[in-house]
């Protein structure tokens, strides 16, 4: 693979921010904010092939080498790559879904169950009496792609490396005190305290050669130049082309390729994505627009699964009167959520009675549903004084928060409360002070979307994710620190929880403090809708997050 060389600009990935585990040193929010904004967005660096080839070609013209057509997997995506590919920092949706078929990690997610699996280990890591020690075995001849062996010195070095506060993934790990390698193929994890989750939770950290990323230069290198030990390799990436794939062909683990080549076109419009579908050019589509779902599905497989993705409402709690609970209650109260999924989803969203949606395994309903009653939002308001209430609603310009904003709009002006619209990109809304729309003292409402279940899908994370550390409740909303001191505690102690029936007792107590107070709070959580052609590929399956994934999947004949 030839170096991919990188430029900067701002681009709109609308999903990632996050904050530490218990224990965790403070990174610094200078670099995170430059790295991530919210998987939304910061600055962004986009890929593109300047020795291999110009990206991306049609199926019968993708470098295949004389390969037939049925040997190549084609696939449109909904994003534009926006971020290099070490991944210790990826943050854009098309890197860490690229990255899923790259690398490893010790354990990994599978992309559609979201169930831990050994990975580049031969078991699942193995705790010590105290909790506090793991083990983990390295399978037998695990190679990386350019053929180096994968030792237990390049783990220790990955999770090392990547508990840099300067490393995005460090967000995710701060419950890991020491990680060192007591033999080639033997790694031990000393953590600052137990840790439940560790075996799901060590799938954020994929494994990366000591040698090529050893120091500053080398690892700007390898954010072009990818090499993992997973079963395909990167071989071209373009910003607008989109990404080439070849099998590695010294993987030995369990999820074989089962193709000779990928090619991932990218694009942010609905319209040529299905048109890449119907058409043939591509097998599968990410994000299948909802007006299309029918037409889509008449024709090939349209399967909609129902995702953590959400609209939330942001306020500046520390501005009056969103510093009252009450009226930020109010202007939930007063939406028809209900309505607003049929008219601006297509029916393809499920009201929001806890901030967990659904489809997890852990969900628990919250105490408080904001159901619609017009009647409570304007006694609501009436009582904190706040009658003739108005404001400037800051959205991102994602096409599923475009549009709902207007029925937001519609639906508070029924109550009295008059709301104009600042609809602008993430990398505006979320640019780092004095620049960001909502980082401005004038900022008072955002609406907007985030999905974090890219990294994972367990409890701790998810409310990490918003309502832990600086980013979101000390930088956005603004949150009292008592409250902010109050969910640490109950997250820190549930998370060194072992007892499962207690651990999920205390997630529920931070599950409803979180949805009586409001301070960011989902309206709705989406339906991610997958296109495929099943005519074509076998054993596809859809994902309920971001990104489309094909480690099973075969392209038929």
């Amino acid at each position: 693979m030839g170096h991919i060389s990188t430029s900067h600009l701002e681009a709109d990935v609308s999903h990632h921010p996050l904050r530490t585990e218990p224990g965790a040193a403070r990174p610094s929010r200078r670099s995170f904010l430059k790295l991530t904004g919210t998987l939304s967005a910061a600055a962004a660096i986009t890929a593109a092939v300047s020795a291999c080839s110009g990206g991306p070609e049609s199926t019968g013209n993708a470098g295949g080498g004389g390969k037939a057509a049925s040997s190549t997997i084609e696939a449109t995506l909904a994003f534009a790559l926006s971020s290099g590919f070490d991944p210790a920092n990826a943050s854009s949706a098309v890197a860490t879904a690229a990255n899923q078929h790259a690398f490893e990690g010790l354990v990994d997610l599978d992309p559609v169950t979201r169930e831990p699996y050994a990975a580049l280990a031969a078991d699942l890591p193995k705790a010590g009496a105290d909790g506090r020690t793991w083990t983990a075995t390295l399978r037998d001849g695990a190679t990386f792609s350019d053929g180096t062996a994968v030792t237990a010195a390049d783990v220790a070095h990955s999770f090392t490396r990547a508990m840099d506060p300067e490393m995005l993934m460090s967000q995710f790990i701060g419950f890991i005190a020491a990680v060192k390698a007591k033999d080639a193929k033997t790694v031990e994890f000393t953590l600052k305290t137990p840790f439940a989750l560790f075996v799901e939770r060590v799938a954020v950290i994929k494994i990366v050669p000591k040698a090529k990323t050893g120091n500053a230069a080398a690892s700007k290198a390898f954010d072009t130049t990818p090499v993992g030990s997973g079963p395909w390799k990167i071989d071209s990436a373009d910003q607008s082309k989109g990404l080439t794939f070849s099998v590695n062909p010294h993987y030995n683990g369990p999820r074989k390729a089962k193709a000779q080549k990928m090619v991932w076109h990218t694009t942010t419009e609905a319209a040529t994505r299905v048109a890449d579908l119907e058409s043939g050019r591509s097998q599968a589509i990410e994000a299948v627009p909802y007006i299309n779902v029918k037409q889509v599905a008449g024709k090939k497989k349209a399967e909609p699964k129902q995702a953590f993705n959400q609209l939330f409402l942001m306020f500046n709690c520390s501005a009056k009167p969103f510093d009252d609970k009450r009226v930020r209650q109010a202007l939930h109260y007063a939406l028809d959520t209900t309505s607003i999924i049929q008219t601006a989803l297509q029916g393809y969203g499920t009201p929001a009675d806890s901030y967990l949606d659904h489809g997890n395994k852990a969900y628990q309903k919250a105490s408080t549903v904001y159901g619609f009653d017009q009647a409570k939002a304007k006694s609501l308001l009436q009582q904190a004084g706040a009658s003739s209430l108005k404001f400037e609603l800051v959205t991102t310009d994602a096409a599923f928060v475009k549009d709902i904003a207007p029925l937001l709009v519609d639906a508070w002006k029924q109550i009295g409360v008059t709301a104009t619209l600042n609809t602008a990109p993430s990398s505006s809304v979320y640019a780092p002070a004095p620049d960001g729309l909502v980082t401005k003292s004038s900022f008072r409402v955002l609406a907007a979307s985030g999905d974090p279940t890219v990294f994972g899908v367990d409890t701790d994370l998810l409310l990490r994710w918003f309502y832990f550390g600086e980013t979101w409740p000390q930088k956005r909303y603004h949150w009292d620190a008592a409250s902010q001191k109050k969910v640490a505690t109950w997250l820190d102690q549930a998370a060194a929880e072992t007892d499962e029936a207690k651990q999920k007792a205390i997630w529920k107590q931070v599950l409803d403090f979180v949805a009586d107070e409001a301070p960011l709070y989902p309206v709705l959580h989406t339906k991610i809708v997958t296109g495929w052609d099943d005519t074509t590929l076998s054993d596809f399956q859809p994902a309920s997050t971001t990104g489309l994934y094909f480690l099973d999947t075969a392209r038929k004949a």
